[in-house]
């Protein structure tokens, strides 16, 4: 296919080493499905790969999801055909085509579009990992939610307070503020703030039950001092780098604390996580209860700049790239 082309990279640095790189969709395999795509998710993750935060071997093609139409099946494909509209997890989506294993495609719901899918699959599975699988809060209980209204943050607060728990999100400009109140923030502290000494005056210096922090290296301290006695530190992000090693024996200093680093790819490793994330998912998108917000758009061939987007701070909601 002469109009088929992925983004790679083939040496590590900043966004200008993803270069657009002609290819041959691959024909699927006994079991796999052939997708041409409409709508790529752009996620924080994908700049580790890059920078060889996480290792990667080169040359890489970027893309941790995807959604379009089916355009061929394998043998042994019974469940999806030609002309099927699917969403996915799977590594390599900064492509014009992927093809994966069936078993890890996702039939859309109808009313649910490929950009709206690929903006929140694996968002929305993160969020609910963090909800559902890491810790579970109670109604009643308060969470602290770093970056509110980034790609994972606009779907983890509303869905955390449609379960009644009271979330306090951390952003960093008067304008997410007022984002993160319209998503359901019951406060908002800004982070160039003493976050900790904020938190406290507005627990009756209790602390928080759990902190979902996706900052990393920056965020760390302030969210383990703002925690309550046997809270939980769930640490899922790097945006400022990775979080410095911490000492077990601090844990229990500061009141028995549970600190843990989920990725959402141990949650959803086989068909029946997968299926039972998905399913809460697009329950919790029928009924209203979460949105796909898609903040920005890109052209695939321009996947530079949307990095440098996402990077600097200034994107909201979800990032589509488009091929």
């Amino acid at each position: 296919m002469s109009d088929a082309y992925c983004v790679q990279i083939r040496e590590l640095g900043g966004p200008d080493v993803l270069e657009k790189t002609q290819m041959e969709p691959r024909h699927p395999g006994p079991g796999e499905v052939l997708v041409r795509q409409s709508a790529i998710g752009l996620n924080f993750i994908d700049t580790y790969f890059r920078t060889g935060l996480y290792p990667a071997k080169l040359p890489f093609t970027p893309g941790q999801e995807g959604a379009g139409t089916v355009e061929a099946v394998g043998d042994g494909v019974e469940d999806l055909k030609a002309g099927d509209r699917v969403c996915y997890l799977g590594q390599g989506t900064y492509a014009t085509h992927f093809t994966g294993p069936a078993a890890r495609m996702l039939k859309l719901p109808e009313g649910l579009s490929e950009d709206e899918a690929a903006a929140v699959l694996l968002k929305g599975l993160t969020a609910w990992m963090l909800l559902f699988e890491v810790y579970r809060p109670q109604p009643g209980e308060t969470a602290l939610v770093w970056a509110p209204v980034g790609g994972v943050g606009s779907l983890l607060l509303p869905w955390a307070t449609s379960m009644g728990v009271r979330v306090i999100a951390v952003t960093s400009s008067e304008e997410k503020a007022d984002m993160a109140r319209g998503l359901g923030a019951d406060e908002v502290v800004l982070s160039n703030e003493d976050v900790a000494s904020r938190v406290r005056a507005l627990t009756d210096n209790k602390g928080v039950d759990v902190a979902y922090d996706s900052v990393g290296k920056d965020s760390a301290k302030a969210s383990l001092d703002s925690l309550k006695s046997r809270g939980w530190f769930v640490t899922y992000g790097n945006a400022s780098g990775a979080v410095e090693p911490l000492a077990p024996t601090e844990l229990n200093r500061r009141g028995s604390l549970v600190m843990t680093r989920p990725g959402l790819f141990h949650f959803v490793a086989d068909e029946a996580g997968l299926k039972r994330g998905a399913a809460a998912l697009f329950g919790a998108l029928r009924t209203g209860t979460l949105k796909a917000n898609i903040g920005q758009t890109f052209n695939l061939e321009d996947a530079a700049e949307a990095h440098r987007a996402i990077e600097s701070g200034k994107t909201t909601g979800s990032t589509l790239l488009k091929p």
